[in-house]
């Protein structure tokens, strides 16, 4: 089975609804063969990171930047792991009330640094997440997943 490792840091109310929706698109009946685990930025391991064959990342957008709990995995993974997750596929998510360049660009280029495959455009929701960003964050779950999904 493969397994859809989720780390993300959702302090509001809107980044756990988007997080929601996130795990509903990774769990999708339709896509079999697949284990999702949820970890918190802070939590999140780098034993998480290599048992993982795909990652969604989720975080606000905090003074133009991801959340110091991202930060704080990307820290603790990035030499950890580097090389052991190269061409691992993935997606994320940002939320914030204005100014989401900065996190976009960070953890596109940490992803990048670490040889990272997305497979997925970033969703980047601005103020209270509406139906079209429940859904996208419901479709990036769900195409990471089925990206790793085993064939039958």
């Amino acid at each position: 089975m493969a397994r859809l490792l989720i780390v993300h840091h959702s302090p509001s109310p809107a980044t756990a609804e988007l997080l929601d929706a996130v795990v509903r698109g990774a769990s999708d009946p339709d896509i079999s063969g697949v284990e999702v685990a949820r970890r918190a930025a802070l939590a999140a391991t780098a034993p998480d990171l290599l048992a993982a064959d795909g990652v969604i990342l989720g975080t606000p957008a905090n003074i133009g930047y991801m959340s110091g709990a991202l930060k704080h995995f990307f820290d603790t993974v990035y030499y950890t792991c580097g090389d052991d997750t190269r061409g691992l596929p993935y997606g994320y998510y940002v939320h914030g009330n204005l100014g989401l360049e900065g996190a976009v660009r960070a953890i596109g280029s940490i992803a990048e640094g670490m040889g990272w495959s997305r497979v997925v455009a970033p969703v980047e929701v601005v103020g209270a997440p509406d139906k079209a960003a429940l859904e996208a964050c419901y479709e990036l779950g769900a195409v990471v997943a089925a990206t790793i999904a085993p064939d039958d």
